[in-house]
């Protein structure tokens, strides 16, 4: 083993096609790590390993005490989009990119927003308890509802907001789209209604899509407050990270008939505490955080992962998936 290879730590969670993208590069050693791994320990194996050049992440979290303990460290990557358990101004500090895979797994979400929009709307869960417990001469007063006519709100118009956007165009819902951080026209020429207040949209929707990142702004942004503005009659999804629904006040607004019900497929704990009064409730849909976790968004995502890594060490890192841009000036 030559002592000029790049050492790059990937999780076990790395498909067979990403690590044959670095297998095949003899500069590079690959060092695999548990993606469950505690932060004492993960520093504790970079640090034996030192100098590291690369990380693949999959839920570890990376900061200062991990650049540290690597030493030499040149791409930091996520085998995702999110990257809250990422310290980004750490990196940034020390002009190293992290990448994510971009639009490698928006479809699997986008998909999963919709069908769990689908499972909601046609009462999968109490329709199909009703068959099994013998109630079938109760099934009309649980009747479901079409989806076709019906008002969705996306929040976020990203990579995965747009997809689901055109799924739900597909089902001849009326789409909304609230983005901040876009230019009305942008969304409007894309075919869909832009809407500059949310609170002010959110009395329209009968479906909510949440697509946008945890930040201070989002965190928490749908609380009991918010919650009210909804209608009775409106179904809210959350795709993309915990937190940002008030979970207690999400809890109130179902049982109290305030809202019709709700699919989560992330929480503010994760895993979360159970048992669990929302995983009580028919009209809730959970799922354990595995939206953009397919088996063919794997393959995208580690492919694209091992495409990242390989970019930066050749210093072209692929622009469009950094993150903090400021590194590439």
């Amino acid at each position: 083993m030559t002592t000029n290879k790049k050492k790059i730590f990937v999780t076990q969670t790395l498909a067979p096609c990403g690590r044959a993208l670095l297998q095949e590069r003899e500069d590079i050693e690959l060092v695999e790590f548990p993606n469950l791994i505690s932060a004492a320990d993960f520093e504790a194996l970079l640090k034996a390993h030192a100098p590291v050049h690369g990380v693949a992440l999959g839920a570890t979290r990376f900061g200062e005490a991990e650049l540290d303990a690597a030493r030499d460290m040149k791409v930091v990557t996520r085998i995702g989009v999110g990257y809250d358990a990422v310290d980004v101004p750490a990196l940034s500090r020390r002009k190293i990119p992290l990448m994510v895979v971009g639009t490698a797994n928006s479809p699997s979400v986008a998909e999963q927003a919709l069908f769990m929009m689908l499972m909601l709307a046609k009462r999968a869960n109490e329709l199909h308890a009703l068959v099994k417990e013998g109630q079938w001469s109760s099934r009309l007063g649980k009747l479901p509802y079409d989806l076709f006519g019906k008002t969705v709100l996306i929040l976020g118009f990203g990579r995965i907001g747009t997809r689901t956007a055109r799924r739900c165009l597909a089902m001849e819902m009326n789409v909304l789209v609230y983005d901040p951080y876009l230019p009305a026209g942008e969304i409007k020429k894309a075919g869909y209604e832009a809407v500059a207040d949310l609170d002010a949209a959110l009395p329209r929707a009968d479906f909510v899509s949440i697509h946008c990142p945890k930040t201070s702004e989002t965190l928490g942004m749908f609380n009991a407050t918010r919650l009210r503005r909804m209608k009775p009659s409106a179904y809210l999804i959350n795709t993309a990270r915990g937190g940002l629904i008030d979970e207690a006040a999400l809890y109130d607004a179902l049982t109290s008939g305030r809202l019709a019900g709700a699919g989560l497929d992330v929480f503010a704990q994760e895993p979360p505490p159970v048992p669990n009064p929302l995983f009580e409730l028919p009209n809730v849909i959970i799922a354990p955080h595995v939206a953009g976790v397919t088996w063919e968004a794997v393959d995208r995502m580690s492919e694209q992962t091992a495409r990242n890594i390989l970019s930066a060490l050749d210093g072209e890192p692929i622009r469009q998936n950094v993150i903090n841009q400021d590194v590439l000036t």
